[in-house]
C-alpha cells in the first residue's frame, strides 16, 4: 500500500508537470488521457482504503494501471501540443474531468463485480464449510455486491452530468446537442447499461452472477467508449494523437 501511493504521487506529478509544460489541461490526446485515468483509478482506490482495508483489492487495481501506463507508453504516447479547435473551450475541464473520475470508479466498480462473481461460486461450492485459498482474504459475495452497487450508484449520476455536459458542448462546438456520434453513442448505451443495473438492483432485486454481469457489460462499454472509438471508427471524438 505504501508503494502504491508512491506510485500515485509520481503518477500524479507526472500529469500536472505535462499539463504545467503543455500550457494547459493535460487531456488533448488519448496518452495524456489514459495517464489521468490511470491516476484517477488509484486515487478512487486509495480514497475508499482511507475508510477500510482494501489490500485485498489492490491487486487487480495495480495491473488495471499497469496495464493502462504501459499501453499508453508504448502505443499511444504522443508529444504535448496545441489543443485542436474543437476542445479549446472550459467544457473541456467539466465535461473531461468528470468522464475521468468515472473512469476509476467504474474500473473498482468492474473489479469487485467480478470478484463477487468468483466469491459466489465459491462459496455455492463450498456448501457449509468455509472457502478457501486466495478467495478466502475476499469479502463475502453479498457484501461485494453492496459495495459494487455502492460505487455505481454513486457514479452514475456524475456520468449522466458528463453526458449532458458533453451535449452542451458539442452544441457550442458543432452546432448540435447530438449527432448519434460512434463516441456520443457508446457514452449513451453505457449510461443506458448502467442505468438498467440500477434499476434491476432496485426494483427487480436482481443479486448474484446477473447483476454483476450487468456492472461488467457497462465497463466493456465504457471501454469500447474509451478506445474503440479512437481506433476503430470515424468520429468527431477522434483526439487519439496516434495513427
Amino acid at each position: 500500500m505504501s508503494l502504491t501511493w508512491l506510485a500515485y504521487g509520481l503518477l500524479l506529478t507526472g500529469v500536472v508537470l505535462r499539463g504545467v509544460w503543455a500550457g494547459r489541461v493535460p487531456w488533448g490526446n488519448m496518452y495524456e488521457f489514459s495517464i489521468t485515468a490511470a491516476v484517477a483509478v488509484l486515487a478512487v482506490f486509495l480514497g475508499m482504503s482511507t475508510r477500510r482495508d482494501l489490500r485485498w483489492l489492490g491487486l487487480f487495481v495495480v495491473i488495471a494501471v499497469e496495464l493502462t501506463l504501459g499501453l499508453a507508453v508504448t502505443v499511444l504516447y504522443t508529444e504535448a501540443a496545441q489543443l485542436v479547435p474543437a476542445l479549446k473551450s472550459y467544457w473541456l475541464l467539466i465535461h473531461v474531468s468528470a468522464a475521468i473520475i468515472c473512469s476509476g470508479a467504474f474500473t473498482i466498480a468492474a473489479a469487485t463485480a467480478g470478484l463477487s462473481i468468483l466469491r459466489i461460486r465459491a462459496e455455492r461450492k463450498a456448501g457449509d464449510a468455509q472457502v478457501t485459498g486466495w478467495l478466502a482474504r475476499v469479502p463475502s459475495g453479498e457484501k461485494l455486491e453492496l459495495m459494487t452497487q455502492r460505487i455505481i450508484a454513486f457514479t452514475f449520476p456524475l456520468w449522466t452530468f458528463a453526458v449532458v455536459a458533453g451535449a452542451i458542448w458539442a452544441e457550442n462546438a458543432w452546432g448540435r446537442y447530438w449527432g448519434w456520434d460512434p463516441k456520443e453513442t457508446w457514452a449513451f448505451i453505457t449510461w443506458v447499461v448502467f442505468a438498467a443495473y440500477l434499476h434491476a438492483r432496485s426494483t427487480q432485486g436482481w443479486r448474484g452472477t446477473r447483476a454483476s454481469l450487468i456492472v461488467l457489460a457497462g465497463w466493456l462499454a465504457f471501454m469500447i467508449n474509451y478506445f474503440g472509438v479512437n481506433f476503430l471508427a470515424s468520429s468527431l471524438h477522434s483526439y487519439a494523437g496516434v495513427s
